[in-house]
């Protein structure tokens, strides 16, 4: 498994025991399912990312992943702003998830860029 696979999945691992660990109430519930929804996506969607047809396939499917892993941080922010977590308790979590968020817009970055390369290059042949 590559570390990026590996690393994702992890991620959803920390999220899973994170949700897990939440007080019992109604708020929590509801934000513990949507947390646990997006960031046990975050590696799935990667997963699929990997098995792409195509560089422009591979960039939607890292869209998703963008999408789900700055879900997560807006759900991470959400339970430090309720209260019903510390900033301390889910600080490494939110670190990871900005790591992977910025791993993944710099690699979408790059394949557009590498896919606008190849147009050029072809389009002056």
């Amino acid at each position: 498994m590559n570390d990026l696979k590996k690393r994702t999945q992890e991620f959803a691992l920390q999220v899973i025991k994170l949700v897990e660990l939440l007080p019992k109430s109604k708020a929590s519930d509801v934000i513990g399912r949507q947390l646990m929804r997006s960031g046990t996506s975050v590696g799935a969607n990667y997963r699929a990312a990997c098995r792409a047809k195509s560089q422009i396939d591979f960039i939607a499917k890292l869209k998703i992943v963008e999408e789900e892993t700055d879900e997560v941080l807006y759900w991470l922010e959400l339970l430090v702003a309720s209260n019903l977590v510390s900033l301390d308790e889910i600080q490494a979590l939110k670190k990871e998830a900005e790591e992977l968020l910025a791993i993944t817009v710099a690699s979408i970055n790059t394949t557009r860029r590498n896919l606008s390369t190849r147009k050029t290059k072809t389009v002056n042949v």
